[in-house]
């Protein structure tokens, strides 16, 4: 039975959306809907969605990056990701080229590895997650600006990623998803021989 449990679509009558805020890289909705009996009302951010990256080399070590996010005021820890913000692009593209935008590397091995809703209660976000293997540089580094400006990389063998995940050091939701089914993919992998 627990097989067959999924998260189900559920089409709803629209009766009003306005625009609340036109942003740079998303905007704020107001929506108004029939649901049950009545009408509800909810705000959220309309996101067009992202790409992310769980890099990890040939020793079993996972790529993270950290940069400054302003509004929790930290420098998270994250892997690898960017919008699907050019036109046309699939999501492995855009995987593809925030690998080599963010930390100069491209991969000869991809594999999808899940699909997330990051925050259903306030915005419409998928992220898309990706294992990359078979890691090599690009070469000419990428200008970086704003927060990409001073990323900082490091490599961490992946079951070190998860414990720091589990024991509350990296919080990042995307990382945290991304390592454990790195590690469930690659440990599954490893099973069947």
């Amino acid at each position: 039975m627990s097989e067959s449990l999924s998260d189900e679509p559920v089409e709803v009558e629209i009766v009003d959306t306005e625009l609340v805020y036109e942003g740079r890289v998303w905007d704020v909705r107001s929506d108004t809907f029939r649901y049950g009996e009545g009408e509800i009302v909810r705000q959220y951010v309309d996101h067009p969605g992202a790409a992310a990256v769980v890099a990890v080399d040939d020793e079993g070590r996972v790529l993270l990056i950290q940069q400054y996010r302003h509004p929790i005021r930290r420098r998270d820890w994250e892997i690898p990701a960017g919008l699907l913000d050019v036109e046309g692009e699939e999501p492995l593209e855009t995987a593809r080229r925030e690998l080599a935008e963010e930390v100069d590397l491209e991969a000869e091995r991809w594999e999808s590895l899940v699909s997330i809703f990051t925050t259903p209660g306030g915005n419409d976000e998928v992220v898309h997650l990706f294992l990359a293997r078979g890691l090599r540089s690009v070469g000419t580094p990428h200008d970086r600006e704003d927060e990409e400006a001073d990323i900082r990389q490091e490599w961490m063998p992946l079951g070190q990623a998860v414990e720091g995940v589990l024991a509350g050091r990296f919080r990042n939701g995307i990382l945290a998803v991304g390592v454990l089914a790195a590690s469930h993919r690659l440990h599954e992998a490893v099973a069947k021989g």
